[in-house]
C-alpha cells in the first residue's frame, strides 16, 4: 500500500471515529517526531502494538478486503502488564470485507457502535482448519440463537456478538460501521486461522511522510 494512502485512511477514520463521539488517547495523535525519545516511556504501547493499524490482507484493493483499527488496549503474554484483556475500534467501510478466519486462543465481543449494519457470516470449524457442516450456536446479547453453517447474522447499531475460540467469522459494512471488539489478549502473530493465505500487515511505499504511526511501524520508526 501507499503511504498516502494509508495517510488518507487514517484521516477518514479520525473523523469518523470524532463524528460517533468516540475520543482516542493523547499518543493516538502524535507525529513521527513526537515519537523520538518516547521509547521507553511508551513501552507498553509498543510492546502490545497499542495504536493505528491498517491492512489489505493482501489483497491489494482495501476498498474490497480491508480493515482500519485502533487498538486502545492490549496484553501480552508473559508481560507484566497485568492485563488479560484487548479493546479495539474498528472501521468497516460499506461493501468491505475481513476474510475468514478464526482465533486459537482469542474470545471476542464484536459490536456495532454506530453507523449501519454489520454483516458477519459463521461457520464452525473442525480438524484441521476446515470449516464443518453444522449448526452454529452463538449469543447476540446474551440471547442464545442458532444458524445453519454459514449463516449470516445482521448487527444493529447497540447490537453484538460473542465470537467463541475456533469459530470462522467473516464480516462486512452494510453503510460504513464503527465497530468494537472487547476480547482476550490480542495476538496478530500467532493466533490468526484464517481460512485462505493473506497478508496480515502491508508492505508500504513510502511516496509521503507518514500522518500517524502504525502499529508495524514502531520497530523501524521509533528510537
Amino acid at each position: 500500500m501507499k503511504r498516502s494512502q494509508i495517510n488518507q485512511i487514517l484521516q477518514s477514520a479520525q473523523a469518523f471515529f470524532t463524528e460517533h463521539q468516540f475520543h482516542l488517547p493523547p499518543w493516538a495523535s502524535w507525529t513521527e517526531a513526537d515519537w523520538q525519545g518516547q521509547g521507553e516511556a511508551c513501552r507498553e504501547v509498543i510492546d502490545c502494538q497499542l495504536g493505528w493499524d491498517i491492512t489489505d490482507f493482501g489483497s491489494g484493493d482495501f476498498a474490497q478486503r480491508g480493515l482500519t483499527l485502533f487498538t486502545v488496549r492490549n496484553g501480552k503474554a508473559g508481560s507484566s502488564y497485568g492485563k488479560t484483556y484487548a479493546e479495539k475500534i474498528m472501521v468497516v467501510d460499506d461493501g468491505q470485507e475481513t476474510p475468514l478466519h478464526f482465533h486459537f486462543q482469542k474470545a471476542e465481543d464484536i459490536i456495532n457502535r454506530g453507523g449501519g449494519k454489520l454483516l458477519l457470516q459463521l461457520w464452525n470449524s473442525e480438524g484441521q482448519g476446515e470449516k464443518a457442516d453444522t449448526p452454529v450456536s452463538v449469543s447476540i446479547d446474551g440471547v442464545r440463537r442458532t444458524l445453519a453453517a454459514g449463516g449470516v447474522v445482521s448487527l444493529a447499531p447497540g447490537e453484538s456478538i460473542c465470537l467463541t475460540r475456533g469459530l470462522y467469522h467473516r464480516f462486512w459494512g452494510e453503510g460504513k460501521v464503527l465497530v468494537g471488539e472487547v476480547s482476550q489478549v490480542n495476538d496478530d502473530f500467532s493466533d490468526n486461522r484464517f481460512y485462505e493465505a493473506v497478508g496480515r500487515f502491508p508492505s508500504i511505499d513510502e511516496d509521503e511522510a507518514p500522518w500517524r504511526l502504525l502499529v508495524s511501524d514502531y520497530a523501524e520508526k521509533i528510537r
